[in-house]
């Protein structure tokens, strides 16, 4: 009979109530009489079954992401300059480390389609926060990046163009108001520019984008000049009535959403003009008043909406 046999066999006794039921804390590790609560042991070993959890990456590290040039996997020299045990290196050693550090990062970009990788997901990263993107929309921005490198589509472009035409595509796919214009201001290029690279992907990648809603755009609009939840509920309402009479298909999602906020502060006495929201949109006065001439016609907007 083995020790741990031996201590199975063993019964406890409550020193306080001389019972034998006991209730076991798996969490504290603590051992309690279940009649009057006396820890009979505190700090026991677990003994069942030990279960991994996959979430949890306290030993296995950060998981694969195509953010990264590497995707994670690969290993780096840290920047402290002490061994395990915490004491400071010498001079020599820290003149070596410093050598290898430099080697290990030239070597993982082993040619220029790698360099030029390893810029873009830099590019996107410091993108992501200026425009509030989350990170699912960067992750496919950068597979959209790899797809277009594996097929030499950034050969004789500049690698902020395809950038921001991968995040502009990866906004698209995933259903983010974001403009041609926006994005084009963050990476500082021209909007010409990004749209010529943006079209090349799309025939090359054949992209499946789906139609962006001009309602999503009403909240952001709306934000920047600061309207009323009144006006903005109404301008969903007049966004609701223009697709079902079919005018909102083929037109710039911006000037819709821009069109019906104009046409909600009409009808509900708020006062905005129109080159303040079409400020707030990115597009021009001119384009609103096209758009609310439509509206009037096809909808008989301010009699019809209430």
């Amino acid at each position: 009979m083995t020790i741990f046999q031996q201590i199975e066999h063993i019964e406890l006794i409550c020193n306080n109530c001389n019972t034998t039921r006991f209730v076991t804390d798996d969490v504290t590790g603590e051992i309690d009489c279940s009649n009057c609560g006396f820890v009979i042991s505190e700090n026991t070993e677990d003994r069942g079954i030990g279960y991994r959890n996959f979430l949890d990456n306290v030993r296995t590290g950060p998981g694969i992401s195509l953010k990264m040039h590497d995707r994670g996997l690969s290993t780096i020299i840290g920047i402290q300059n002490k061994d395990s045990i915490g004491k400071p290196l010498s001079a020599n050693t820290v003149q070596t480390f410093n050598r290898l550090r430099k080697w290990d990062s030239r070597t993982q970009t082993k040619n220029s389609s790698d360099r030029s990788l390893r810029n873009a997901l830099q590019e996107l990263d410091k993108i992501q926060s200026k425009i509030g993107l989350s990170d699912t929309v960067i992750e496919r921005a950068s597979l959209f990046y790899r797809k277009a490198s594996e097929k030499n589509l950034v050969r004789g472009r500049t690698v902020r163009g395809i950038a921001a035409a991968c995040m502009y595509a990866a906004c698209k796919d995933l259903e983010h108001p974001r403009t041609l214009t926006e994005i084009s201001e963050h990476f500082q290029i021209k909007r010409k520019d990004l749209a010529r690279s943006y079209r090349s992907l799309f025939r090359e990648l054949q992209f499946t984008v789906s139609i962006t809603d001009p309602i999503k755009s009403v909240n952001k609009i709306a934000s920047k000049i600061e309207v009323k939840e009144k006006t903005i509920r109404k301008a969903v309402q007049i966004l609701n009535a223009a697709q079902d009479a079919g005018i909102v298909a083929g037109k710039n999602p911006e000037i819709m959403a821009a069109t019906a906020i104009y046409a909600a502060c009409i009808i509900t006495g708020e006062k905005k003009s129109q080159h303040e929201i079409a400020t707030a949109a990115n597009t021009s006065t001119v384009s609103i008043r096209n758009r609310i001439l439509e509206f009037k016609t096809k909808l008989d907007l301010f009699s019809t909406v209430n």
